[in-house]
């Protein structure tokens, strides 16, 4: 399924139902007395968070969304039905934006969240309400009022616990692959990973979701490659995992290019909880393993040193991950 994190759509909301002009039929009152009903509300435009969702990607196929009109008010004083509301399903991580401003209208994260995006019109009255001591059979009546439209953007940012970065073809996938449920595409070519990948890490009662970032290059910050457009994504998470490829032949500029683009992007996610993950251990030696730990120590990074590949350290990571889970728990 392709992946889609940002749409447009047209919504409006349903019109309020024409109130009754009626009177009644009764012997010795003038024209019968009046019992035009009300008409009914509009249907409203409504918003629902639902947790099986991870893309926008129905929004691609349809983008106009409309709730029924109330129905017209009837004799004896009947009230016109209400229009249907429309419901819209979104998923979790999903902000509402109006097209035409920067300041959110919603934030949808929670299952079941709901938003009235646009809200259903009035009814009209009928002329059973514009009785007085004076005006004993009145002819007027109220049309109902139109129900809102508006265009809106949705951006969704995914609600992960854990976000994994790194440059393309350092072993990402393989990792994910390794700590959860995921099972994303995996090759040795650059931007095997084009899409977030999520996977469900569950341990006795506590579960960590972690996201799978598409490879980050030198330029990401300006719109090179494929990191920029998701890097919304890690913006959520508490913890982020910077994955570094020991094989590399420059991995001091692998990982000063990598805080670089993040810090570029969002100087907020150089302040997020990391560890690095130096993945690939099983394709150099210990004396180079070593001169990385030191370099890293210098630069005051916390390091777990993992083969994904071969599943080297995969348990230690899985601790550390644990452990963030159940401080996540306990600060919730």
């Amino acid at each position: 399924m392709k992946f889609v994190d940002e749409a447009y759509i047209y919504v409006r909301a349903g019109d309020g139902g024409q109130g009754c002009v009626s009177f009644r039929r009764e012997k010795y009152v003038p024209k019968g007395g009046p019992d035009g009903g009300d008409g009914g509300k509009g249907g409203d435009v409504i918003i629902i968070g639902k947790s099986h969702l991870i893309s926008l990607i129905d929004f691609k196929y349809k983008r106009t969304y409309q709730a029924e009109k109330g129905k017209n008010g009837s004799s004896n004083n009947k009230t016109g039905k209400d229009g249907k509301d429309t419901y819209i399903n979104l998923p979790l991580g999903t902000t509402v934006y109006d097209e035409k401003s920067v300041i959110p209208l919603a934030d949808i994260t929670r299952d079941g969240e709901t938003f009235i995006s646009a809200k259903g019109g009035k009814g009209g009255k009928g002329n059973a309400r514009f009785v007085t001591s004076t005006h004993k059979a009145p002819m007027e009546f109220g049309y109902g009022t139109k129900g809102e439209e508006r265009r809106l953007r949705f951006v969704l940012r995914l609600l992960a616990d854990i976000g994994i970065i790194g440059l393309p073809n350092v072993g990402k996938s393989t990792l994910i692959s390794q700590l959860t449920d995921a099972r994303p595409k995996i090759d040795n070519y650059p931007f095997t990973t084009v899409t977030p990948a999520l996977g469900v890490y569950q341990y006795n009662e506590q579960t960590v979701i972690l996201a799978d970032i598409p490879g980050i290059i030198e330029g990401a910050s300006r719109g090179k490659g494929l990191g920029l457009t998701f890097l919304r994504h890690i913006e959520r998470t508490n913890t982020m995992l910077w994955v570094i490829d020991a094989s590399s032949p420059s991995v001091e500029e692998d990982y000063e290019t990598l805080r670089y683009e993040l810090g570029s992007y969002n100087g907020e996610l150089l302040t997020k909880q990391r560890i690095l993950v130096i993945n690939k251990i099983d394709l150099v030696s210990q004396v180079e393993l070593q001169k990385l730990g030191s370099f890293f120590r210098r630069k005051k990074e916390e390091v777990i040193e993992v083969s994904a590949l071969h599943g080297r350290g995969i348990d230690k990571l899985k601790n550390y991950i644990r452990e963030k889970g159940t401080q996540r728990a306990e600060n919730a």
